[in-house]
C-alpha cells in the first residue's frame, strides 16, 4: 500500500533524473526536423570540414534558454544531434547554471579558478555527466562570451581533428 502512495512522488521527481540533455526541447539524438520545428530560423548545412563527429550543422542566430539570450549551433551526424553549443554573455553564467541545475540535476563538478590577467577574470566551470552524454559550461569574468557545450560520445575530441 505504501508503494502506491509513494509512486506519484517518485514519478514527479523522475523527469529531472531521466531528462536527456536538450536545448529548448531538442535532445541529443533528435533528427534535424526537430531542430527546424523548434528553431524555424535555423540555418542547416553540411559541415565545412571533414569530421568523424558530425556531417551537418544547424545555426540559429538567436535563442532564449532558461531566460538567457544566446546563440546556438547544433551538430548532427546521420540526421541525429550529436552536440550543441550555446554561447551567451558571461555575466549570465550564474543564471544559466541555476536553470541547468533544475533541468539536469546537481553537476558532477563546479569550480572557480583564478586566472592571470585582469581582475575578475576567474574561470567558472560546471560539468554534468550522464553515461556517454556530457555538458560543460565555461565562463570567464573578463571575457564577453561564455558557452555550454553538450555532447555524446567522443564528439569533443573528434569535431576539430584534422583528417
Amino acid at each position: 500500500m505504501r508503494f502506491w502512495i509513494a509512486l506519484p512522488v517518485v514519478l514527479l521527481a523522475a523527469p529531472v533524473a531521466w531528462a536527456a540533455y536538450d536545448a529548448n526541447g531538442v535532445p541529443l539524438g533528435a533528427p534535424e526536423k526537430a531542430i527546424v520545428s523548434k528553431f524555424p530560423s535555423a540555418f542547416c548545412r553540411p559541415l565545412q570540414w571533414s569530421s568523424d563527429a558530425a556531417d551537418r550543422r544547424c545555426d540559429d542566430a538567436k535563442v532564449l534558454v532558461g531566460g538567457v539570450p544566446g546563440r546556438i549551433t547544433f551538430y548532427l551526424k546521420q540526421d541525429k544531434v550529436q552536440a550543441f553549443d550555446l554561447r551567451f554573455e558571461s555575466h549570465d553564467a550564474e543564471r544559466l547554471v541555476s536553470f541547468f541545475k533544475q533541468r539536469y540535476g546537481a553537476p558532477a563538478a563546479e569550480t572557480r579558478e583564478a586566472t592571470e590577467g585582469k581582475a575578475g577574470g576567474a574561470l567558472y566551470k560546471v560539468q554534468w555527466h550522464k553515461g556517454e552524454e556530457q555538458a560543460v559550461l565555461t565562463a570567464q569574468g573578463d571575457k564577453r562570451r561564455g558557452s555550454i557545450i553538450v555532447w555524446r560520445g567522443n564528439f569533443e575530441e573528434e569535431i576539430y581533428r584534422i583528417r
